[in-house]
């Protein structure tokens, strides 16, 4: 009987060991994420903050990226498709929620014909990155056709904060609508919540604490 239970637990014992040794992926696949990495070519570091890793489904494989780099500031889109020949120029649609669509000026890079980057208007893409819970992106491809991409916003604001930081900047400050919200305005609104209420407020709090530390 001990021989038979000993062999039935060695399978079981060889399974666990082979999970310990394998790489998991530790990166959330719904969320953005901050990053640093060194150019091969020429030994430069620098700092990126990606977006979700793209889920299958109706849409394309698409992904933004804001990376600061020699100091400068680019957002890069990559895509599994082409979408022009390298160092190519082209022209890249975003839309934050419900607001109006934006047009953004793009350039394949000079080794590549699945991803590129815009210096002019990165700074306001990452302002508009800051500001929506989804960015749907559309790029017009040297092919003809039309790649298209909703991607979550949540969560992005840390990472790239993070990167603006790391090249000096900051978003542009949007304007103020009416009088500064105050701590005993917000005391007092909040007195009048149900406890259920409170507490989603509480954790709405916590979660936006935990993005902009």
């Amino acid at each position: 009987m001990k021989q038979r239970r000993s062999f039935g637990i060695q399978p079981l014992i060889f399974a666990v060991a082979l999970l310990m040794a394998c790489p998991l992926n530790t990166r959330a696949d719904n969320t953005w994420s901050y990053h640093q990495a060194n150019d091969s070519v020429n030994n430069q570091s620098y700092s990126f903050a990606q977006s979700p890793l793209p889920r299958p489904g109706l849409y394309d494989d698409m992904m933004l990226e804001i990376v600061c780099k020699a100091h400068k500031l680019q957002a890069v889109v990559e895509t599994e498709d082409l979408i022009a020949s390298q160092g190519s120029s082209f022209k890249l649609d975003y839309q934050i929620d419900k607001h109006p669509p934006v047009t953004v000026a793009m350039k394949t890079f000079p080794d590549s014909k699945r991803k590129a980057y815009t210096e002019e208007l990165a700074l306001a893409m990452a302002d508009d990155l800051l500001t929506g819970q989804t960015v749907f992106i559309r790029v017009n491809t040297m092919l003809r056709t039309v790649l298209s991409s909703p991607i979550p916003l949540d969560n992005a604001a840390a990472p790239i904060n993070h990167v603006l930081a790391d090249c000096g900047l900051q978003v542009s400050a949007k304007p103020e609508t009416g009088d500064n919200y105050n701590l005993a305005e917000f005391e007092q609104a909040f007195s009048k919540l149900t406890a259920d209420q409170q507490q989603q407020v509480l954790a709405k709090i916590k979660k936006l604490m935990l993005e902009i530390q």
